[in-house]
């Protein structure tokens, strides 16, 4: 796999990719070889042969791959006990025909013992630099690598900042194009667009209602900064997340900045491992929270962790929570 910096925006790397792709069948070269496209992974041009026997990280990134259609290219895959259990996935027939590979974090070890021709994670999320497995050891390793596009905000030396919506289209597209199928990929966008696109048709008009996303922590909260799913979601459904103004994915702040914002929904991440109704005792308990506006209202929305982390399930999490606000008085 080889790879140079690209100097365009993301119009004209899916512009190289069809270009790259022609109809998006497999083809050969002259010499007989597997050809080649060439597609953005963050900020960076790369060159991909067609994967056969993929990896994934987490929920999300194996609900991109069973979306487009390419269980039988997807080896298995990697899921902490943060994720729900697959049985409970839209595509848990998918996930039956795949082989469950740990329940750990993903290292490098692993995807070589699986013998893996592409690995998709996230940057910070999947890959990383203290456990040794980032995209250029696998590119030396001949394993090749995609990356979440809202992940790449701050990915070394090529960054990409897509908001998360739009780094949901991209990476269907791109993973379309990787493997073939980029007509395929279309028609699974403009439906995810149009389920959007309905509810913002509906969204409630006025000032939008404060939401905080609670994710875990009790001396500090972690919540979701501007660059992951649960702000657009909260955005488009007609909320306004009260840390939106962070650049950051998932992040850490003081409960101080909670309450002096005085949220009047709450977003409870449901965690595998930590569930949803634990975190609402806490809220209700603590006095630093238990008079914020929505726990004196009990104004609690759930939202399942593969509905935030970035997949195609954030759409379903999107029409949830519109749902829910279109509820309130």
């Amino acid at each position: 796999m080889t790879s140079r910096t690209t100097r365009s925006g993301l119009a004209l790397g899916v512009l190289v990719t069809l270009l790259a792709t022609g109809c998006g069948a497999e083809v050969a070269d002259s010499a007989g070889t597997a050809a080649t496209v060439t597609v953005p992974r963050c900020g960076e041009e790369v060159e991909y042969r067609t994967p056969q026997r993929a990896v994934a990280y987490e929920g999300g990134s194996a609900d991109k791959l069973f979306a487009l259609g390419l269980t039988d290219r997807v080896h298995g895959y990697v899921m902490p006990p943060a994720n729900p259990p697959v049985t409970e996935s839209p595509w848990a027939a998918e996930y039956a025909r795949v082989e469950m590979l740990s329940d750990d974090l993903l290292n490098k070890e692993l995807v070589v013992d699986a013998r893996a021709d592409l690995v998709v994670a996230g940057w910070n999320s999947g890959f990383s630099d203290q456990r040794g497995i980032t995209p250029q050891i696998l590119d030396q390793l001949g394993i090749q690598s995609f990356m979440h596009s809202e992940s790449c905000f701050n990915y070394p030396n090529f960054p990409q900042r897509l908001t998360p919506f739009e780094g949901l289209y991209s990476d269907l597209e791109r993973l379309g194009a990787i493997f073939g199928v980029p007509e395929r990929a279309g028609t699974v966008v403009a439906d995810l667009k149009a389920r959007v696109a309905a509810v913002q048709a509906r969204a409630p008009q006025g000032d939008p209602v404060p939401v905080f996303l609670y994710d875990s922590g009790t001396d500090q909260p972690f919540t979701a900064g501007a660059q992951v799913p649960p702000t657009d979601i909260i955005r488009i459904a007609g909320g306004r997340n009260i840390f939106a103004g962070l650049d950051a994915r998932w992040t850490q702040v003081g409960w101080e900045a909670v309450t002096s914002a005085q949220p009047e929904v709450i977003i409870i991440l449901d965690y595998g491992d930590q569930p949803a109704q634990e975190k609402i005792d806490f809220l209700r308990t603590s006095p630093l929270t238990r008079e914020l506006p929505a726990v004196r209202d009990n104004r609690f929305f759930v939202l399942d962790y593969n509905e935030g982390i970035s997949g195609p399930r954030n759409v379903d999490g999107l029409e949830k929570f519109a749902d829910y606000l279109r509820t309130l008085p």
